[in-house]
């Protein structure tokens, strides 16, 4: 994790309303109850994405820039719809508080197209990340302290939070999501991981063999 800088730091403080005043850094913040939240993305079976970026603004206006990022690896339980039972775990992914505005750059390649996501979350979303669920199956406190991004075709994202207990996650509505492609890509343009091109690999020419783009209902 990174500082974010230009042009991607003015298009998330634009995002969030932040203002630019005097740095704070993030240990100075506190911390949530259960340490660092996480968050992850996925893509239906087989419906591959890769995400090359990420910048957040969290509610203590930290900011931070992602460019390591955690493999986004495909859900064998997510095939012509969501499932609410996928399940992920992060690496590098992760802040100190819930956030506030989110932007990620990725490469659809399932679609052959980059993609600009930017979302801004509600406060209803950092009440839940700060509100005990209950126990897990340790006894411990449970909470909702990740969230889960699904990438499908024709750049549609869904976005859930994932419970450290047990259960179903949960579907958020954000306040805002707005996803940019082509020449209206912005903080995005040229960050790719594909400058040569696109092509289908593993199971996926296979899986989508004599089905219908795009491929479920999303």
């Amino acid at each position: 994790m990174k500082w974010v800088k230009w042009p991607l730091f003015s298009l998330l403080l634009t995002m969030s309303g932040c203002h630019n005043g005097g740095a704070t850094s993030p240990e100075e913040t506190g911390a949530m109850p259960y340490g660092m939240w996480e968050f992850s993305f996925f893509t239906p079976k087989a419906l591959p994405a890769d995400v090359t970026y990420v910048g957040i603004i969290d509610d203590k206006k930290i900011l931070y820039s992602f460019r390591t990022l955690d493999n986004v690896e495909d859900s064998y339980l997510t095939v012509g719809t969501w499932n609410n039972k996928v399940g992920r775990h992060a690496q590098f992914n992760k802040a100190r508080h819930p956030p506030v505005a989110f932007l990620f750059c990725w490469d659809s390649v399932i679609d052959k197209r980059s993609y600009e996501t930017r979302i801004i979350f509600s406060d209803s979303l950092r009440e839940k990340m700060r509100t005990s669920t209950g126990v897990d199956r340790q006894g411990n406190k449970a909470w909702y302290n990740s969230l889960l991004f699904g990438l499908a075709p024709g750049g549609k994202v869904r976005i859930w939070l994932q419970n450290s207990g047990s259960g179903d996650n949960l579907p958020v509505e954000p306040k805002k999501i707005t996803t940019l492609s082509g020449d209206k890509l912005d903080g995005c343009k040229g960050i790719t991981q594909h400058p040569n091109g696109y092509a289908y690999f593993g199971e996926t020419p296979e899986f989508i063999k004599g089905k219908t783009y795009p491929y479920g209902d999303w």
